[in-house]
């Protein structure tokens, strides 16, 4: 089955469309239907051929590469959702709700402004929603997210001085638990070992590999050892 990889947000998910009789490049702009809509994406996996058991049907056909209008037109989005941000946050502010908002989003169409924040528990923003209707003339949605979601969506610098992992390559967050820095013999002071986000840094998991492979390997060396000590006492019971 033919299809081309489509990432909608630097170090999002990728999302597999149908190319149909065109051929794309890593790096190209298009435009494509999601469930939220029209939308823009970015070529991150040429055309290929995957096996079907991959793909989760039906596929979305790409609708056409990105014109120069199109991308005039995410300029602009990008302009309206830094005005919209300014205005939701005095409506947070006058409504007296506790959250706090962390990014605004316009789908390529306009068709939804996506207003994205963290509490601590659930908020009744029904009231909000009406007055941000009113505002923009188009459909709302606010979507609360965790802490993990935040920091890869601002960014920033982890404890190593490098930009988050979250926010640069990661297109899904992975449990980490605390026996991961146990294993690698890590200072189990949670200063130390969390990241901006509060929680366990996402890259204790990656050294995981490459220690239980190591163990394998030295299981197996040693069991290998043992049976070559044991050979020459058996050959000499045999005398």
């Amino acid at each position: 089955m033919r299809v081309v990889g489509i990432r909608f947000k630097k170090a999002g998910k990728v999302y597999y469309f149908d190319p149909g009789d065109l051929k794309f490049t890593v790096g190209q702009k298009v435009i494509v239907e999601t469930a939220r809509g029209v939308e823009c994406g970015e070529v991150v996996l040429s055309t290929r051929e995957v096996a079907p058991e991959e793909v989760v049907a039906p596929l979305k056909q790409v609708m056409r590469v990105a014109t120069a209008e199109d991308l005039e037109q995410i300029k602009e989005n990008k302009a309206k959702e830094k005005e919209a941000f300014k205005i939701c946050l005095d409506k947070i502010t006058s409504h007296g709700l506790p959250m706090k908002l962390v990014d605004v989003e316009y789908t390529f169409d306009r068709s939804k402004i996506i207003f994205y924040f963290t509490a601590d528990g659930r908020v009744d923003f029904r009231e909000l929603v009406r007055d941000l209707a009113a505002v923009f003339k188009t459909r709302i949605e606010l979507r609360q997210i965790g802490v993990r979601d935040e920091a890869k969506l601002l960014g920033g610098l982890g404890p190593c001085g490098r930009i988050c992992c979250c926010s640069t390559f990661l297109g899904d967050f992975q449990p980490v638990s605390i026996r991961m820095a146990k294993e690698q013999n890590l200072s189990l002071n949670p200063t130390k070992i969390s990241g901006l986000c509060g929680r366990l840094m996402c890259c204790l998991k990656f050294e995981v590999p490459l220690e239980e492979k190591s163990d394998k390997v030295s299981e197996q060396s040693a069991d290998s050892q043992a049976k070559e000590d044991e050979l020459p006492a058996a050959e000499t019971g045999k005398q």
